[in-house]
């Protein structure tokens, strides 16, 4: 659509290209979504020798998703744009958000190979993991709130990366002790079933 719109106005042997800080802004976003790919790829090869599994950690990273939505949900929602910095804050997320899913499967299976069933281990692991859970996460979210209120130096480029990182806890936290344990329920009685 807007090169039909460029094609009416400029000339046959005119182009429009990205120059400066949007040309700049191009060019790390396409190394940021690298970064994030590479990112994921790698976290998932380590959980996956943490609990020599395959299909255990596609369920710990189905935080991510939740994470990604709330961070950009509370940047549309203080108005603070899609920046680099953002983005960076993106990528912290992939990290932070997993270890709330590997606190709650990891007991979940210390529990399991004692005997107990899938969803009896479940509801022993949730309320024991809850406040560990919940202060990891209202540590992060307190440290990075003054950044997110616009206090200090570097507000200006600390602030988008904080609100990303903080809308991202949130998300995760409350969501997690939900699908996390749903997901681990049906999958273990998918597999169960199969086995």
């Amino acid at each position: 659509m807007v090169s039909d719109v460029s094609m009416s106005i400029l000339p046959s042997d005119y182009k429009i290209e990205l120059d400066g800080q949007a040309k700049e802004f191009a060019k790390t976003s396409k190394n940021l979504f690298f970064v994030f790919i590479l990112a994921t790829v790698l976290l998932y090869m380590v959980l996956a020798s943490l609990f020599n599994s395959f299909f255990q950690p596609i369920i710990v990273m189905l935080a991510q998703p939740l994470a990604v939505v709330g961070g950009i949900a509370l940047l549309w929602l203080t108005g603070k744009s899609l920046n680099i910095y953002s983005m960076i804050g993106m990528v912290l997320l992939i990290g932070l958000v997993a270890k709330n899913s590997i606190l709650l499967i990891d007991l979940t299976n210390q529990l399991r190979d004692k005997g107990k069933e899938t969803n009896k281990a479940l509801l022993e692991a949730c309320p024991v993991r809850l406040r560990p859970v919940l202060m990891t996460s209202l540590t992060l979210i307190l440290a990075l709130l003054p950044a997110a209120l616009g206090f200090g130096a570097g507000s200006e480029e600390n602030g988008p990366l904080a609100i990303a990182v903080i809308g991202g806890m949130i998300s995760s936290t409350l969501l997690t002790l939900i699908v996390i344990p749903a997901a681990y329920s049906l999958s273990a009685r998918f597999i169960d079933k199969k086995l």
